[in-house]
């Protein structure tokens, strides 16, 4: 934006001073034909008329180098403005890509939550109601994770292993009774790599 506005106002420069130029040179232009008509015969006009003509072709010279000058500013400010469009056009399109591509992550990331929240209903629906909500009241308090794999005599929730008359405990529970780590309260879920 700011190199767009010194573009303009470059332009607006040079427009100016190629008009203060015209000026100058329309001028010079009448005070010639005046000149060369030879109306104006006192020796004193005439020298006053050719000191102003001397005047204005002088004026014209300055003012064409301002306009160069001007001129030389804004092409740079174009280049500028040139330069900064494009690598905005490139980060836009890196943005649109990178949005696509997030775009697409989260519709494969809600397909996947729809199959899972489907198949956790089907479970659910299988689970005794108190023993489901242990499990969703152990979740909330546990972020998100209400029961674990007891894995090795560890606890794969809070990673503790467990204590040696604990384990006695629970290799003498039922295979269905619900048992949780001393630790953390999760539930433990029994494998055969749990190391009873």
């Amino acid at each position: 934006m700011a190199a767009q506005t010194e573009e303009s106002d470059t332009a607006r420069e040079q427009t100016k001073a190629e008009q203060d130029v015209d000026q100058v040179r329309q001028r010079a232009t009448r005070d010639q034909q005046r000149l060369d008509s030879g109306a104006v015969t006192s020796p004193k006009d005439l020298e006053n008329l050719q000191r102003e003509i001397a005047s204005l072709a002088k004026r014209q010279g300055d003012l064409e180098d301002v306009v160069l000058e001007v001129m030389e500013r804004r092409e740079s400010a174009q280049e500028r403005v040139a330069e900064l469009t494009e690598r905005v056009s490139s980060v836009q399109s890196k943005i649109d890509d990178a949005t696509a591509r997030r775009d697409a992550a989260f519709e494969q990331i809600d397909g996947e939550v729809a199959t899972i929240t489907k198949e956790r209903e089907v479970v659910a629906g299988s689970i005794p109601a108190d023993l489901l909500g242990l499990y969703d009241k152990l979740r909330g308090q546990q972020g998100g994770v209400g029961a674990a794999k007891l894995y090795a005599r560890s606890c794969q929730g809070c990673r503790q292993e467990l204590a040696i008359t604990e384990l006695a405990e629970i290799r003498k529970a039922a295979p269905d009774t619900v048992v949780r780590c001393e630790n953390c309260r999760r539930i433990l879920v029994r494998t055969s790599e749990s190391g009873l």
